[in-house]
């Protein structure tokens, strides 16, 4: 058994300063201790998923990293690990526990998951170890970890089995409620813009400094399409992970940063918007591009011609939120977020359909990351 504070500090030794995850019984006293070092960052995510997101962004922007969950929640993880992690070469700490280890008495929900864990980790293509047993253990599997995600560029997991950390109390003070947002609506008449119009236009008015990531799907490929920047992340696979990652960016970025977002993938990762407003970085613009519709896969309808995303981005702890309906409305709305400190949602609603010559990016995934680390990482 070791405590938490022998595995926080040997962490910080190989470079490891920021967590995220979803509680655990069994990680209790490491996210305590984490929570109660103030040269910490940790960042509570709704789901694990969102937290590989949340790591994700982080490390493109030059933190290495810790994921932390229970190992029930590997299911929500497997999608970014699996489609955001493994193309983008983007590695992670990523500590899961054994609930329903055979043998030991445990409830019935995770006896499955008990018996699998080791073998879906396997699967996904990661490297695991057991939990370092000792705190002579740690130094060498926290560098051999280091070491395989250096030369694989990806994840390394390690299984944490009950009291495999001492009790460790918290010592953290209660997260303050965020003051009231603002809302501010710039109606239109005619029909609603196309995508492509509403990109053509976002490119001529975002900062040579902003940070942008696109979410997966047609709004990535018409981006890089009509211009390929190295501000620019386009990504692919893990649906609705973009603001997670945007999130992890701008917690760790001085730069704007700015996330675009569809209807259909924020409402795969709600959960993401009261993580944002809880964290409330003031350096976020999040737009979100409603069609309506599943535009990548035939056009299947979503549920988003019932929601507003203004208010619910308001509710979340947003504190700007803007309802646009034409191309003047969106510009007159960026100008604004930009201007007014966030996070801030723009919510505007397109029309579906995409542009009709529409390319893929040519840059890999893997290369389209690092040349995002590399103008993260260059002077504002």
């Amino acid at each position: 058994m070791i405590t938490a504070e022998d595995f926080i500090v040997e962490a910080g030794h190989a470079g490891f300063d920021f967590y995220t995850g979803v509680p655990c019984s069994f990680l209790t006293p490491l996210i305590n201790g984490v929570l109660s070092a103030p040269s910490l960052a940790y960042v509570g995510a709704a789901s694990e998923g969102e937290a590989v997101a949340i790591a994700s962004g982080a490390w493109l922007a030059g933190r290495r990293t810790v994921v932390m969950c229970q190992n029930s929640g590997l299911g929500n993880a497997v999608n970014p690990l699996t489609s955001l992690n493994a193309p983008f070469k983007i590695p992670t700490l990523f500590l899961t526990t054994w609930r329903g280890e055979p043998g030991i008495p445990d409830e019935p929900q995770h006896e499955v998951m008990g018996r699998i864990t080791q073998d879906l980790i396997s699967l996904m293509g990661l490297e695991q170890a057991p939990f370092p047993a000792g705190s002579q253990a740690l130094r060498p599997a926290l560098s051999h970890a280091v070491e395989r995600m250096e030369a694989t560029g990806l994840p390394f997991a390690f299984v944490v089995r009950k009291d495999d950390v001492a009790d460790t109390p918290l010592n953290a003070a209660p997260r303050a409620l965020p003051p009231p947002g603002r809302r501010e609506d710039y109606p239109g008449e005619g029909p609603r813009p196309s995508r492509v119009a509403v990109l053509e236009r976002f490119l001529s008015i975002v900062p040579e400094e902003a940070a942008v990531i696109a979410t997966t799907g047609k709004c990535g490929r018409e981006l890089f399409t009509l211009a390929d920047r190295a501000q620019h992340l386009y990504q692919v696979g893990s649906m609705g992970a973009a603001s997670g990652m945007a999130l992890g960016v701008a917690l760790n970025s001085p730069r704007p940063v700015v996330v675009l977002d569809g209807d259909g993938a924020a409402l795969m990762k709600l959960g993401t918007f009261a993580t944002i407003g809880a964290y409330a970085p003031a350096n976020l613009v999040h737009v979100l591009l409603d069609n309506g519709v599943h535009d990548s896969t035939g056009g299947q309808a979503t549920v988003s011609a019932s929601v507003d995303f203004a208010a619910v981005a308001l509710a979340c702890g947003y504190r700007q939120a803007f309802l646009a309906e034409s191309l003047d409305g969106f510009e007159a709305a960026f100008r604004a977020a930009l201007a007014g400190g966030g996070p801030s949602m723009i919510h505007l609603r397109i029309a579906p359909g995409s542009m009709a010559k529409l390319g893929r990016p040519t840059v890999g995934p893997a290369e389209v990351a690092r040349r995002f680390q590399a103008f993260l990482a260059s002077p504002v």
